[in-house]
């Protein structure tokens, strides 16, 4: 007995040092280190965030100017769009941000070692968004295939890469509305617009890894349709409000298939009113969403402010222009404007929807158009005299107008007009074109449908046709042909085909005879041109023009906005 466990002692020890010179010698000739042994081991239970080099001691987070904060900063979420990436950054809740300048985008090889140092290269970020520890968001050039972003500091350290998610399947945001139902905003389920789904179909989740049932609760549907669904939120998270405000994710499950993806963190529905015949701040408001479009913004807001517009809300659809400058020097200029970043794409109706509900809580009356669309009153009315003059009228249910659309071409011009596109186009198609809406946010149903144009009312609310002759919207959607090319690139709209794209070639959605390439048609500034109209041009030449300068107001510089805001009170079309 004592030969044989003697025997097996010396077995095992020789076992061992044997494997301790495999390790040294693979180590020794391979480089393969030891941080590397170790993520390799130990899998997902080593999780460094920023680090110096990888595997070395963590780098702290700077609470304003003195290393004072032990918490990392680390990658929430990364999202594939397809022509970036979004990365969504956690910081501790006493850091400072950093900012663009002091990130850099970092591109290795899916198959290399996570020291990061084979088959690596580095880009700037596309933009950086977002001013609070909760929100901010990088955006990288897109990943060549076989290649994972990762994110670093120019000071030095990396930030540790999340998988991917991608964007056409997705949850990518969840409130808890007024009524304590939660609404979802998703990507993936592929339904048919303007129409309702059955319910029983479909399932919420909330929780925190949907990988496992203990780790979250399932609740019903209430309604499901587009892009949103609403759900019944569990009472257990109601009487807990410390769990909601990014602690809880959402997410739908079609039954029988697998639970979608989510980012979306839930959240209370800000500046809640519970009274909704509550009086609003303004009557007035405007959304929009954009994406590099910011030339227009100035005249866009400038001009509606005269008109009766008191509030702006945009949506920034991915612009890499400066659009927070322009915003700014606005603002400074008190024109009452916020932006909301919305990164994702095609998703125009569920945008409208969202925007319903932030503007609900302080304005009466919302229009949904576009910055190339102005609102004109050929009668010289103001705005808000036409909706006082519609809710004085017999019908007090009226909580929407649809104001019917006319297309302007690029009226013989090849390059932007230096007055604005209110007076530089002047020609456009006979036949108006479909209405867009304004509405009161208050009677939308709560499923919240809507095509863009027009959203679903709760059933005791109705809505009129304005009548062209005191209300319509000149819609510049044929400019010149720099400026309409960009429209060729990812449509916010949900349900309209990319221009390149072969399918539904037909549509009305399409730029007659223009087919699926943006190359320009050598008759193109002659195009769309069958009715002269002057109307809207020569009332703004003839209000808005300084008699000294013979300029028009968004061709003011920034010194001189708060004179122009201050004489628009004074003045009227």
């Amino acid at each position: 007995m004592k030969d044989r466990r003697k025997r097996d002692v010396v077995s095992w020890s020789r076992f061992f040092w044997c494997t301790i010179f495999v390790v040294f010698s693979f180590v020794l000739f391979t480089g393969f280190s030891f941080s590397t042994f170790r993520l390799r081991l130990f899998g997902d239970q080593f999780h460094p965030e920023i680090v110096t080099a990888w595997g070395r001691p963590a780098l702290r987070a700077i609470s304003g100017d003195y290393p004072m904060n032990s918490a990392t900063v680390s990658i929430r979420e990364a999202v594939m769009l397809p022509d970036q990436v979004l990365i969504f950054l956690k910081y501790p809740k006493s850091a400072r941000l950093f900012t663009k300048e002091e990130f850099v985008c970092v591109y290795f090889s899916a198959g290399s070692s996570s020291s990061l140092s084979q088959r690596q290269f580095k880009l700037p970020p596309n933009q950086i968004d977002g001013y609070d520890v909760d929100d901010q968001m990088i955006r990288c050039p897109l990943n060549p295939r076989g290649f994972t972003v990762a994110l670093a500091l120019k000071s030095g350290g990396y930030i540790k890469p999340e998988p991917t998610k991608r964007w056409d399947s997705l949850v990518y945001e969840a409130m808890i509305d007024r009524d304590n139902t939660t609404i979802v905003f998703v990507k993936g389920l592929n339904l048919r617009s303007d129409r309702l789904y059955n319910t029983s179909k479909f399932d919420c989740l909330y929780g925190w890894d949907f990988r496992w049932p203990k780790f979250f609760l399932r609740s019903k549907v209430i309604s499901i349709a587009q892009e949103i669904v609403r759900c019944q939120t569990p009472i257990s998270i109601l009487s807990n409000p410390w769990k909601v405000n990014n602690s809880i994710k959402v997410s739908i499950r079609v039954k029988g298939k697998e639970t979608l993806q989510s980012i979306a963190r839930l959240g209370l529905q800000p500046n809640q009113v519970p009274d909704p015949r509550a009086n609003k701040p303004y009557e007035m408001c405007i959304c929009t969403m954009l994406r590099n479009q910011v030339k227009f913004l100035k005249e866009w807001v400038m001009y509606h402010a005269q008109i009766g517009v008191q509030r702006w809300f945009i949506y920034d659809n991915n612009s890499e222009d400066n659009i927070d400058s322009v915003i700014e020097s606005l603002v400074d200029s008190n024109f009452n404007i916020s932006k909301h970043v919305w990164p994702w794409i095609k998703t125009q109706e569920a945008g409208f929807a969202h925007c319903a509900l932030r503007a609900r809580t302080s304005c009466k009356w919302v229009g949904f158009i576009d910055v190339d669309e102005f609102f004109h009153l050929p009668t010289g009315l103001n705005l808000l005299d036409v909706l006082r003059n519609q809710s004085e009228s017999n019908d007090s249910n009226i909580a929407e107008l649809r104001i019917s659309c006319h297309c302007f071409g690029p009226s013989g011009l090849e390059h932007m007009p230096v007055e604005g596109v209110i007076v530089g186009y002047t020609c456009r198609i006979m036949a108006p074109e479909r209405h867009k809406s304004i509405v009161k946010p208050d009677a939308l149903n709560s499923t919240l449908i809507n095509v863009v144009h027009h959203f679903h009312l709760r059933d005791e609310f109705g809505y009129v046709n304005t009548d062209r002759a005191i209300l319509v919207i000149n819609h510049y959607k044929y400019q010149v042909w720099e400026v309409f090319k960009e429209k060729f690139h990812m449509r916010v709209a949900t349900y309209v085909v990319d221009w390149q794209n072969d399918k539904n070639v037909g549509s009305k959605d399409r730029v007659p005879g223009l087919g699926t390439r943006a190359v320009e048609p050598p008759d193109w500034s002659s195009r769309f041109c069958e009715v002269n109209d002057t109307g809207l041009r020569d009332r703004v030449l003839e209000n808005f023009r300084n008699p000294v300068t013979k300029l028009l107001p968004w061709q003011e510089d920034r010194g001189n906005l708060d004179m122009q805001n201050s004489d628009f009170s004074s003045r009227r079309l």
